[in-house]
């Protein structure tokens, strides 16, 4: 008698154990009763809760991350971008996440894996439509290099519609981060064909600029024949006196017309 009296024991603590359910650390529980009516207050991490009368809905609260993949928006110059990939990061206050359950639209929770993310589909249309418009501000091909500021805009816009909606105290924006920026191909092509074209422009003016240089010199060079050819006779008529001098020279041609030595007519 005493050993089936310990075995219902036994029995009794495993389908108890087997019953509870226990909330991990940076999750909040929630119980739900037999009549599926939300219960104010939360169960905290590290708490054993019996789910034999009832049920008990976990929610991550801390970092939960919205990723947003795929997106088109259209830049300022009106071209659609090809890719646009972002990540919202967001933490839920743990005091209100009762409350938040249980008043607001369903519509704006998700769930995954059994656990319920707080407030994930009001994140991701907040961040799109915050996207979107931010995309606006800037041409396609000047996105990537404005990432930050397009990151500040998003959580400054995400952040001001939740003090609208008076949730600013009950979710909390702590990142935005733009991971990747990809314009049409069309535009990376346009864009290609001005960067060619400016390319061969630089070119052919490098060409004239050297061609005018040539000319020019050629010029000064036609402008100083005269004096040239004036210092090379002079030259040559100083080498056949100096010649003559030293009787180094027994035959001599005279060029026509020179008389400085006064040996011609």
């Amino acid at each position: 008698m005493k050993r089936i009296f310990s075995l219902s024991v036994l029995a009794a603590v495993v389908a108890l154990t087997s019953a509870c359910t226990r909330i991990e650390t940076g999750e909040v529980g929630v119980r739900v009763g037999f009549d599926r009516q939300v219960k104010m207050g939360e169960l905290m991490p590290g708490s054993f809760n019996q789910t034999l009368v009832g049920s008990v809905l976990t929610f991550p609260i801390k970092d939960v991350n919205v990723t947003l993949d795929n997106m088109t928006p259209v830049a300022r110059d009106n071209s659609t971008m090809k890719d646009f990939d972002a990540v919202v990061v967001y933490n839920i206050n743990p005091a209100q996440v009762s409350e938040i359950y249980a008043t607001k639209n369903r519509a704006f929770h998700a769930e995954k894996n059994g656990d319920v993310f707080i407030m994930y589909n009001y994140v991701v249309q907040n961040a799109r439509n915050a996207i979107y418009k931010a995309a606006r501000k800037y041409e396609a091909l000047d996105m990537a290099d404005n990432r930050e500021a397009m990151e500040t805009f998003v959580r400054e816009e995400i952040v001001r519609n939740l003090t609208e909606e008076k949730l600013n105290n009950s979710v909390m924006i702590s990142q935005v981060l733009i991971r990747n920026v990809v314009p049409a191909d069309s535009v990376v092509a346009s864009a290609n064909e001005l960067v060619r074209s400016k390319n061969e422009l630089k070119q052919k003016t490098i060409e004239v600029e050297t061609a005018k240089k040539e000319a020019e010199r050629m010029a000064a060079l036609a402008n100083n024949s005269g004096a040239s050819i004036a210092f090379m006779q002079a030259q040559a008529t100083l080498n056949i006196s100096e010649g003559i001098k030293a009787g180094k020279v027994q035959t001599i041609l005279i060029p026509h017309g020179m008389n400085m030595l006064g040996l011609g007519k």
